[in-house]
This record gives C-alpha cells, sequence and structure tokens, in this order.
C-alpha cells in the first residue's frame, strides 16, 4: 500500500460535489437548452393603503379643519356682531351718534373721501411714512444691536444711556424734531423711527444675550472666530426674536406716524383725525380710524407671511 505512486493516491482521493438542483434540471438527459439564470424576485410594491392616513388621522385633521373655520367664524361674528350693535346703538338712541357717530357715517365719509380724490392721497402719506419709520427703526436697531453684542466694553458702557432713552416719551420730543427737520414728512419718518428704534434694539440686543454658552463654546472649540459665531450661531437663534421685534414695530410705527402727523402734518391719516376732531366731525374721526385699523393689519398679515418664508428658509 505504501509503495503506490503518490499521484495515483491523490486521484483516487478526489471527490466530485454534488449537483445542485439548478445544474441537475439544466444538465439532465434530453434538456439541450442553455442554463437560464435565476430569475432574481422583484421588490413588492408598496401598497398604496400603506400612504393612506388612517382612520383615527383623518378623524383629528377634520377637527383641526373645522376648528380652524370655526375660529374665523366667531372673528367675523363678533366683528359684525360689533358694528351691528354699534349702529343699532345709534339708531336707538342708546348711545349719542354726534359723540360716538355709527357706521353708516363712517362709511359715507370714507365714501365722500374717496370720490373727492383725498382717500388715496392720505393713505398714501400714512402708508409710505410708516413703512420708512418701519425699515429704517428696525434696520439700525438690529445694526446697533449687533454693534453691541461684538463690543462687550460699549454694552456695558451704553446700557444705562439706552434703557433713559427708552423710558423718555417719545411725544415728547417730537418738537425736537420738528425744530431740527422743519415740517415735512421727514419729522413724521424721524418720530417714527424713535420710536421703533429703540424698541428693536433691546429686544435684538436681549435676544442675542440670551443664545445658549454652550453652542458658543462649540463653534468656539472649532476654531470659529467671531464673525463667523455671529452669522452662523447668534443670527439663526435670534430669528424668532428679529421677527418678534419686528410684529412689535408694526405697531409702533403707526404710533409714531400718527403722533407726527398730529404735530406737523397737512395729509395723512393722523391729520383727518386732527382735522375731524378741530369741526367736531367724528364720523370723519372713526372712518379715518377703521381706515388705520385695515391698514395696520394688512401691515401685520404681510410681516407674519414674512416670517414664514424666513423661518421655512432657516429650516
Amino acid at each position: 500500500m505504501s509503495s503506490q505512486p503518490a499521484d495515483r493516491l491523490n486521484v483516487e482521493h478526489w471527490t466530485v460535489p454534488a449537483p445542485t438542483a439548478p445544474e441537475l434540471s439544466n444538465t439532465a438527459p434530453g434538456n439541450t437548452a442553455e442554463a437560464q439564470p435565476e430569475a432574481t424576485p422583484r421588490a413588492a410594491k408598496p401598497s398604496a393603503a400603506r400612504h393612506m392616513p388612517s382612520a383615527a388621522h383623518r378623524a383629528y385633521l377634520r377637527a383641526l379643519t373645522r376648528e380652524r373655520w370655526l375660529i374665523i367664524g366667531v372673528r367675523l361674528a363678533l366683528l359684525f356682531g360689533f358694528f351691528a350693535l354699534w349702529e343699532a346703538a345709534a339708531r336707538l338712541g342708546w348711545i349719542n351718534a354726534f359723540i360716538v357717530s355709527q357706521p353708516s357715517k363712517a362709511y359715507e365719509a370714507v365714501a365722500k373721501l374717496a370720490h373727492s380724490g383725498q382717500l388715496l392721497t392720505h393713505l398714501w402719506f400714512t402708508t409710505w411714512e410708516t413703512v420708512a419709520g418701519f425699515v429704517l427703526g428696525t434696520a439700525l436697531g438690529i445694526a446697533l444691536a449687533i454693534s453691541l453684542w461684538w463690543s462687550e466694553f460699549w454694552s456695558r458702557v451704553l446700557e444705562p444711556y439706552i434703557v433713559v432713552i427708552n423710558s423718555i416719551p417719545k411725544v415728547a420730543i417730537g418738537p425736537i424734531f420738528i425744530v431740527w427737520l422743519g415740517t415735512n414728512p421727514r419729522a413724521i419718518v424721524a418720530m417714527a423711527v424713535a420710536i421703533s428704534f429703540i424698541v428693536t434694539l433691546l429686544m435684538v440686543f436681549t435676544g442675542f444675550r440670551q443664545v445658549d454658552p454652550n453652542r458658543i463654546k462649540l463653534v468656539k472649540s472649532f476654531g470659529a472666530n467671531k464673525l463667523q459665531i455671529l452669522t452662523k450661531v447668534i443670527l439663526p437663534a435670534s430669528v424668532p426674536t428679529m421677527i418678534g421685534a419686528l410684529k412689535v414695530n408694526v405697531g409702533l410705527s403707526f404710533v409714531g406716524t400718527i403722533t407726527g402727523e398730529f404735530l406737523v402734518s397737512s395729509a395723512g391719516l393722523g391729520y383727518l383725525i386732527v382735522y375731524g376732531g378741530q369741526v367736531f366731525n367724528m364720523s370723519l374721526v372713526m372712518s379715518s380710524l377703521l381706515i388705520l385699523v385695515a391698514l395696520s393689519t394688512i401691515l401685520y398679515y404681510l410681516v407674519s407671511a414674512l416670517e414664514h418664508w424666513i423661518t421655512r428658509g432657516w429650516k
């Protein structure tokens, strides 16, 4: 046994693996077709039912929709109910219509202004003065807030002065603007800027200081400089604060504009209110107030749309 050649021993111990089931079927006698590759099973398409919301979720969405429309309906009902009660009280003598006017008389005053072409003129003056004061006051407030955040030394130096300036009634500085700038729209815009600027500065600077310090330490650990900290951490984290300042400034800019028109203007809604009060035309006063409310509402919703667009962009 030991005398057998090594190559013969190796040949005798060779083993041939048994063919698998597909190989047997492809190599069976009489099967002359070539072996076909095994078909790869296709991934099952997701059923459309998987993307359909459940019955509970659909009920929840319907409840949200009903609640939203209910809120809108109640708002409109309160608005129309207020005007209806006001009109009825004036007609029935419950209130003195000469002092508080009534919606129908206010509508007649607006129609008279529109027919004479004066309504658009007064609207234009008040609108552009308010928008100019709003934009300038907001931009200057944010710029100075960034400057104070940049320099800790100057922020500590100027903080008490800013608080004192904020406590001064802005109506008191109206005559100063009139002397400095004259009896023209520049004094009115300056009033709007003075009111909105200081509020923007305080709100935005406070928002900068309330940013999570751990975020700042994190970017500093990666070697970020002050400009990168401002643009990558401070400003993105303060977007809600700046949006809140914009919403507040809409009303404050109107306050500054109307106050300025009380003092120096010869056109605008503030001028109409003062003129109507001087001649005891309360219908003109009430109509101007209602127009002012509508205009401020439009500007507020424009700022809300801007908020939605900015926050969606940051996300």
